[in-house]
């Protein structure tokens, strides 16, 4: 079970840190540091100062995508988010419908073979529901020009009732964001990485802490219906791999920046806890029944809290310090969402390693990336 707290809609983070008044950047955001059940408050610059020679952060590089086009279907206004391309020339779409006051609001999706008509003569036909546990996403078949020009000239970033205003795609990417060649990335930002500069990270690997680059195409929030991921994409490459497993077979720390990048790691680990090159589809729900086998802290940031990724919050860190961490966030009345402050997450005790041996043996034994 998660928390059963409120958070009060005046904590919700309306405009990025950096438009809160002059001077400001990306990093003067605040960050509640939990070890075990103990809090303490930090801004986000003085991570360095917090973390050791010898810690890995893994970073995911998903860009954010202008992924909401204003559609029609006949004469009703919709609004496409595009979710999750598919390896079959699908994307996952939820349909939405505009509210009147910049934003959206949910609406029923459906039946099959509904078209959606799009701006530059692009035209969607929904197929089949994503799953059988709801019928928010579906399966949709692009007809006309290709998706990636269609949101370059007429998408938007996703944008959610608590935000002020729209914003440029350029707040929405995070200084680890690399364009992907064949145009994928994340419905919404990767928003653990946000907080983020290049003079931050300059300091943080003068100080010899470490940074192991992994993929994660991240879909739409499922906050609205609390439901579970969806599959998604990921992909972690060998030269990732060995540093995770070096740091692990040494002193260091394995910290994940965001869940985006729990969820890849942990996928491409396998239940000796060593990680290996891997790229594919991901369904891993990570639980504290699961558990973790590689992660030993994570920095994330404050969400809702029946969202399913709290789940994988407590299986970092365990029941009671996640009570304890939004407690004393609600009490410090820290900004929520993907504007808003963050949370590290830090071993508070050493977990049990996988043999030295075993995870120098593994990682000399790779020879490329393995599908799952």
């Amino acid at each position: 079970m998660t928390p059963a707290v409120r958070v009060p809609e005046e904590l919700s983070a309306r405009v990025p840190v950096e438009q809160r008044g002059p001077g400001l950047d990306r990093d003067a955001v605040r960050m509640l540091v939990s070890r075990g059940a103990g809090v303490a408050h930090h801004t986000f610059a003085e991570l360095p100062r917090l973390l050791r020679a010898g810690d890995l952060l893994v970073v995911n590089t998903s860009a954010t995508l202008a992924a909401a086009v204003d559609g029609w279907i006949g004469h009703a206004r919709v609004v496409v988010h595009f979710s999750t391309s598919g390896d079959d020339g699908r994307w996952a779409v939820e349909l939405r419908e505009p509210d009147g006051r910049g934003t959206t609001r949910a609406r029923a999706a459906g039946p099959v073979g509904t078209e959606v008509c799009l701006p530059g003569g692009v035209r969607l036909v929904l197929e089949e529901p994503l799953s059988g546990r709801s019928e928010r996403l579906w399966w949709a078949r692009v007809a006309g020009p290709g998706v990636a020009g269609l949101l370059r000239e007429y998408g938007r970033p996703i944008r959610y009732s608590y935000t002020e205003r729209d914003q440029p795609l350029s707040v929405y990417q995070t200084v680890f964001a690399l364009p992907s060649a064949d145009g994928a990335g994340s419905a919404e930002m990767p928003s653990a990485a946000r907080p983020f500069t290049a003079r931050l990270v300059a300091e943080l690997v003068g100080r010899g802490v470490r940074f192991a680059p992994v993929t994660l195409h991240t879909g739409v929030a499922s906050a609205e219906a609390h439901e579970p991921p969806y599959p998604e994409r990921f992909a972690v490459p060998g030269a990732s791999a060995r540093l995770i497993n070096a740091a692990r077979a040494g002193a260091g720390r394995v910290l994940a920046v965001g869940t985006t990048a729990v969820r890849a790691v942990e996928s491409a680990a396998g239940t000796d806890g060593v990680v290996r090159p891997r790229a594919g589809w991901t369904s891993l729900v990570v639980t504290p029944e699961r558990g973790v086998r590689v992660v030993d802290g994570l920095l994330t940031g404050l969400h809702e809290p029946e969202a399913s990724h709290l789940l994988m919050l407590e299986a970092i860190a365990g029941r009671a310090a996640v009570e304890r961490g939004y407690e004393a966030a609600l009490q410090g009345r820290y900004l929520w969402h993907e504007f808003g402050d963050v949370h590290l997450v830090l071993p508070g005790q050493s977990r049990d390693r996988p043999l030295t041996q075993s995870i120098a043996q593994a990682t000399a034994s790779e020879t490329g990336p393995r599908p799952m």
